[in-house]
């Protein structure tokens, strides 16, 4: 009910690139050495990918840097993890990506509790006109924030 949830890794490219529909939860399997060095927060999502291969779930690209005590067991910072979901989710997610245009991109890494979770986003990619209208969007949302700003002092 009350769990605590704190941000490691954020993936705001993919907001920019994609059309999110639909969002689930996954769980990771880790090494030791990488949950500590994710506890530090060195994780990174940016340039990472999801594929599902004989009814599993992949990351690829996710950055793990070595964990700075870790010696012998850290391992490969880019390695491919595992990604833990349930079958019928995988199922239901497998189906999707069949239809054109889907594609299955990490959104954020977070820990929940003591479990590391990455939310999973069922995106669509966005066209360069897409990308301009959402830009065009910002920018005109912060021209009025600041002029109310402006109002108001």
């Amino acid at each position: 009910m009350g769990e605590r949830i704190k941000l490691i890794a954020n993936n705001k490219k993919a907001y920019h690139d994609y059309f999110i529909d639909e969002k689930y939860e996954a769980g990771v399997e880790l090494a030791g050495t990488e949950v500590k060095s994710m506890r530090m927060g060195k994780c990174s999502v940016k340039e990472s990918f999801i594929k599902i291969e004989k009814g599993e779930v992949y990351v690829y690209g996710m950055n793990v840097s070595p964990y700075e005590k870790g010696n012998i067991f850290n391992k490969d910072p880019l390695r491919v993890r595992k990604l833990l979901l349930h079958k019928a989710e995988i199922g239901k997610l497998d189906a999707k990506i069949a239809q054109k245009g889907y594609t299955l991109v990490p959104l954020q890494v977070y820990f929940k509790g003591s479990l590391v979770k990455v939310e999973i986003g069922l995106a669509r990619g966005k066209k360069l006109y897409d990308k301009r209208e959402d830009i065009a969007k910002k920018d005109q949302k912060r021209e009025l924030e600041r002029e109310f700003k402006v109002r108001n002092l």
